[in-house]
């Protein structure tokens, strides 16, 4: 039996729970954060902060956070002040206060019972144990919207108003709360509305650009040289880009793209590897719309599925799809159509989604616009279209 040659060198780069050593594009986000806990290098007894971190699916919120608690203990620690970032995601455990507060307090002490203490007695016994060992804290609180949901107003003015249960005593716990937008804080009423200090850092989704430089990276850590091409990283990144931005989403699917590479025994992803990786996640279309497109319409779309089968490439330019579109009609002794009314069969192709069209610049190309088919296998559509061809011209 031959060796299996797989295309990844190191998967686990691209898991959901790894951390990279490096954040791309949230210099300013990050910078603010430091800013807001710099007192902890300064004075932390006598202060503490509170800061909401929002943004959509895949725009970075818990890499940026952890990231940020990694880069704060190390400037604490030269101080010699003793520290702990504490990351708890809420919605392992269902919103419910209590467990989320004993994953806290089991940092310090391991064998604290699970059960048989309200969440008021977990926050009293946290304080404790901070101050008889001395330690200031960030507890950022990820998908905090869940545990919102589950306990309301009573368990936020719980949290945010703890140090007047310390009064007296150093201010040891300062919060990180991060969800997806404001929206869950409408339930909540005024007064535990009033204790959540509007320190909000905003995380914008991430356009192709960014997501290029994102996926690069995963690429050089997860993958062997030169098996995954610019091209590919590009078209995934159009994919990521059009769902919302999704960076994870992106991650995700090049590693799926890697898996149809090792499947098929490839010795690179191809562009086709992408393509069956997302129609597996997100069905763009019902073959059954291609039986209501006119012929010229199946004949260019056939053009850009066979191209793409043929060339191995993720970007073609709409005069690459037209010489291949004449081919086509000689083929089938057919008039080709003119180019403006092929640009509107594109233009459609693209509001249906099967298509994606941008204006880019190559060196063999110059500045034009480009045609990707991200997310329908080249060779499937080719095979439902010269079905359908064939009913045409029976």
């Amino acid at each position: 039996m031959m060796s299996h040659h797989s295309v990844f060198k190191d998967e686990s780069k691209l898991d959901i729970n790894y951390l990279p050593t490096r954040m791309f594009h949230r210099d300013r986000e990050s910078r603010l954060l430091m800013e807001f806990f710099s007192f902890l290098t300064r004075c932390p007894d006598r202060m503490s902060q509170r800061v909401i971190v929002i943004g959509e699916v895949g725009t970075g919120k818990t890499v940026l956070c952890q990231t940020f608690g990694k880069s704060i203990s190390l400037e604490v620690g030269k101080k010699g002040i003793k520290f702990r970032y504490i990351h708890v995601n809420c919605r392992e455990y269902r919103g419910n206060l209590s467990q989320i507060l004993h994953q806290a307090v089991t940092v310090f002490q391991p064998n604290f019972p699970a059960r048989g203490y309200s969440a008021g007695e977990i926050l009293k016994a946290l304080l404790q144990v901070l101050e008889e060992v001395q330690v200031f804290v960030i507890l950022a609180l990820d998908e905090f919207d869940s545990l919102v949901e589950k306990e309301g107003s009573d368990a936020v003015y719980e949290l945010t108003r703890l140090q007047e249960m310390q009064q007296g005593k150093s201010q040891r716990i300062s919060f990180i709360f991060i969800q997806r937008d404001l929206s869950a804080f409408k339930v909540l009423d005024d007064s535990s509305q009033s204790t959540l200090q509007r320190n909000i850092i905003r995380l914008e989704r991430y356009d192709k650009e960014p997501l290029i430089d994102i996926l690069n990276d995963r690429v050089r850590g997860a993958f062997e040289i030169a098996t995954v091409t610019e091209d590919v990283v590009s078209l995934v990144a159009v994919l990521a880009a059009s769902e919302s931005g999704n960076a994870r989403f992106g991650i995700e699917l090049l590693w799926r793209a890697g898996k149809y590479a090792d499947a098929q025994d490839a010795k690179r992803v191809e562009p086709e590897c992408v393509r069956q990786a997302v129609s597996a996640i997100i069905p763009t279309f019902k073959r059954s719309e291609l039986g209501g497109f006119g012929l010229h319409e199946k004949m260019l779309l056939l053009a850009v599925a066979r191209f793409f089968k043929e060339s191995k490439e993720a970007f073609v330019t709409l005069t690459e799809i037209e010489e291949t579109y004449a081919v086509i009609c000689e083929g089938y002794d057919v008039q080709p159509y003119s180019h403006t009314q092929l640009w509107k069969y594109i233009q459609r192709f693209t509001q249906i989604g099967i298509i994606k069209t941008e204006v880019g610049s190559t060196a063999s190309r110059g500045r034009s616009t480009l045609i990707s088919l991200p997310a329908v296998p080249a060779g499937e559509l080719e095979h439902e279209l010269y079905t359908l061809l064939k009913l045409e011209f029976r």
